[in-house]
């Protein structure tokens, strides 16, 4: 189990078909208790999120929103991610898969590279700046820059 944002618990009690105005009594009452509280659950789900899937910033407000939590929430959450923690574990995860990445031509791993960073939610300069600085770091940077 995992805590859940109040737009998820509404959700889960209209699909139960609880009545509109219960589902609302009872989630004022789980407010009330400190029960529900969407800092809380974005921060956690920020920090888990980008350590244990190595999600960058961008990919981590769209979850959030799409969660239903609040544009300011999701902005204070995200923004405990610094621009060094993103870049470190960015480069961690071009490591892990360069590992695997013997035999490629290197504008192919510099492409694959630089496309799963994109779909894990960093910025296309970041993901470039790291790849070729992973890439160089192996040695392997042809690009001549």
């Amino acid at each position: 189990m995992r805590p859940h944002t109040r737009t998820e618990l509404a959700q889960a009690l209209r699909k139960r078909e609880i009545p509109d105005d219960v589902a609302e009594s009872v989630l004022g009452k789980f407010d009330a208790a400190g029960l529900i509280d969407d800092a809380a659950f974005a921060e956690m789900w920020v920090r888990s999120r980008h350590e244990h899937q190595g999600l960058g910033r961008r990919a981590l407000a769209v979850e959030l929103k799409r969660r239903g939590v609040d544009s300011s929430v999701v902005a204070d959450a995200v923004g405990a991610v610094d621009d060094e923690a993103e870049e470190e574990r960015a480069a961690a995860l071009v490591r892990k898969r360069l590992r695997a990445m013997s035999g490629v031509d290197e504008q192919a791993k510099i492409r694959r590279l630089v496309g799963m960073l994109t779909r894990k939610g960093y910025g296309q300069g970041l993901a470039y700046r790291v790849v070729r600085a992973e890439l160089g770091a192996e040695g392997l940077d042809e690009l001549g820059e």
